[in-house]
């Protein structure tokens, strides 16, 4: 199988923002032309992450969750627990995606996910992400290296709201916020984990995946 068409996907659970962070740079930063891409799905504790272009000017009022200064694209937005992040750490050249085409493939991902349970979804061609009825139910944001991606996207799935109201999500003011199990009843945290991952794997043209629960194997 051609190392364009295998992927290892890291389900680890709830982490701080920090250090995996850092061990997305590193991955990034030592991966060589034969290293396999990796999808890293988990939750964060608390945390506002702003982007490196990113305006002081959003962040209203983050009080005691920690603002953390990052290497994506993008302005302010918030990752707790509850919300679905998944860190697409692959060789976008290897694969012959732009960055812009990655980003299609990630969104359309979600809004085929929503689709799955009944919710009418869609992206912007201003603001990258994904929406139901003008609300934002996940943030893009993606940085690139040397032909390679890392950071990725997150999800609302039935985390707690009221930090957006802190800033302007991704930098709009007043900006409305919505989650999964607001538009859902009976939402299965495990089955909407299984499907993201069945999807973005499928719509990121791999065919054979390889499960982890931890870091353990890679050196971060």
């Amino acid at each position: 199988m051609p190392l364009s068409e295998q992927i290892v996907v890291r389900d680890l659970g709830l982490v701080e923002y920090l250090p995996t962070w850092q061990s997305m740079q590193r991955f990034t930063a030592e991966r060589t032309p034969d290293t396999v891409d990796e999808i890293w799905l988990l939750e964060h504790q608390p945390v506002f992450t702003q982007g490196h272009a990113g305006k002081t000017e959003h962040l209203l009022n983050p009080g005691d969750i920690p603002v953390v200064q990052v290497d994506r694209g993008g302005q302010v937005t918030y990752h707790g627990p509850g919300q679905l992040v998944v860190y697409l750490l692959l060789n976008i050249r290897r694969k012959k995606f732009g960055v812009k085409e990655l980003v299609a493939r990630m969104e359309a991902s979600i809004v085929e996910l929503l689709q799955g349970y009944g919710v009418a979804a869609y992206a912007k061609a201003d603001a990258p992400g994904v929406y139901v009825d003008e609300a934002k139910i996940c943030s893009l944001g993606l940085r690139v290296r040397k032909g390679c991606s890392f950071h990725g996207l997150a999800f609302n799935l039935d985390m707690d709201l009221e930090p957006f109201n802190r800033i302007n999500p991704c930098g709009y003011a007043g900006m409305a916020v919505t989650r999964l199990i607001n538009l859902v009843d009976n939402v299965d945290r495990e089955s909407v984990k299984d499907s993201l991952i069945e999807i973005l794997v499928t719509r990121l043209e791999y065919n054979e995946r390889t499960n982890a629960n931890s870091l353990e194997g890679i050196d971060v």
